[in-house]
């Protein structure tokens, strides 16, 4: 089978290192997903999305001169929105300024709380009884 770049594929995971898996391909031909392919979301571990001996979906993102070939698993899902972005969430709907000030009503929120316990420290406001 002559792999293309942008082919999805079905292979099978043959190894895990801690920057990605090695995934045979049809025709014996193997390919490394990095772990920057596996998922959108950080992997930290590898090993918490894929184990040796899963079936996984992957597209070829690159074949070198020398035979080398880039996969990704995250690019092989066609429910995927353009650009690979994940569905956009209700705070991601909202207007530039509607972020802003939520982001300075929650700020206000915070520094007020935590001027509360700074002066609940110090025994309150004021100078320790000493006139300025």
């Amino acid at each position: 089978m002559q792999l293309e770049v942008g082919q999805v594929v079905e292979g099978v995971v043959t190894g895990i290192t801690h920057f990605g898996a090695f995934v045979e391909l049809p025709g014996g031909k193997t390919g490394l997903v990095h772990i920057s392919e596996v998922a959108d979301a950080y992997v930290k571990d590898i090993k918490d999305y894929l184990k040796e001996r899963d079936n996984v979906k992957v597209k070829i993102l690159s074949v070198d001169p020398k035979g080398k070939i880039g996969l990704s698993i995250k690019q092989a899902n066609p429910n995927r929105p353009p650009g690979g972005r994940r569905p956009l969430g209700r705070e991601s709907r909202m207007s530039f300024e509607d972020k802003l000030a939520k982001f300075m009503k929650d700020s206000d929120e915070r520094l007020s709380d935590l001027r509360r316990n700074a002066d609940s420290k110090r025994g309150g406001r004021g100078t320790g009884g000493r006139e300025a």
